[in-house]
């Protein structure tokens, strides 16, 4: 697609492995890292990227305060939207916005092929739960084009027919919310 590249780096989050462990004890600190990466990481976007035309992202800012609602405490909570307001980030409205859904049991089926050592401590309630709160979200979603993809039974990464299917479908949109449920 000839796009600029901006993934989520949550192998540099020095409290992520200690967060699975004893979520409680490190959520606050966990979750205003991944606010300033994020931050940082639209900031250098801004500066440095602009000629290229088309920009993707594995996150949106948007998600952050989706996580922040679960595994934050009242007070914590309070703290983190107040550093959230005023972190001034302005960050361009996205052409089109992908949901990637499947059952929690797909999910951590997949979460255990990646093989990442902190995310084995991943509770299976807690990912529940930030499923449940996506897709609250993505209901009510309406700022862009957003695809809806019933991802349980394709594994884009391992079968380059259903990546081939995906972007043919990506290509297709233009405004709108659209379902992408192949027969596969």
């Amino acid at each position: 697609m000839g796009a600029a590249l901006i993934l989520e780096e949550p192998n540099d989050n020095p409290f992520l492995e200690r967060f699975y462990k004893a979520p409680e004890q490190y959520a606050l600190q966990t979750q205003l890292f991944f606010l300033f990466q994020r931050a940082r990481q639209i900031k250098a976007l801004r500066q440095e990227d602009l000629l290229a035309p088309v920009h993707v992202a594995d996150f949106m800012l948007d998600k952050d305060p989706i996580f922040a609602q679960i595994t934050l405490n009242e007070e914590e909570l309070y703290l983190y939207r107040q550093v959230y307001r005023h972190l001034v980030i302005d960050m361009a409205t996205p052409d089109l916005v992908i949901c990637l859904q499947a059952p929690t049991d797909v999910l951590i089926s997949r979460i255990r092929k990646r093989g990442l050592l902190f995310e084995r401590n991943m509770e299976r309630d807690y990912l529940q739960q930030l499923t449940e709160s996506y897709m609250r979200y993505f209901l009510g979603y309406r700022d862009s084009a957003l695809l809806m993809v019933n991802a349980e039974n394709l594994g884009f990464l391992d079968n380059d027919e259903y990546y081939r299917l995906l972007l043919d479908e990506i290509h297709r949109i233009s405004s709108g919310r659209h379902y992408f449920n192949p027969v596969v």
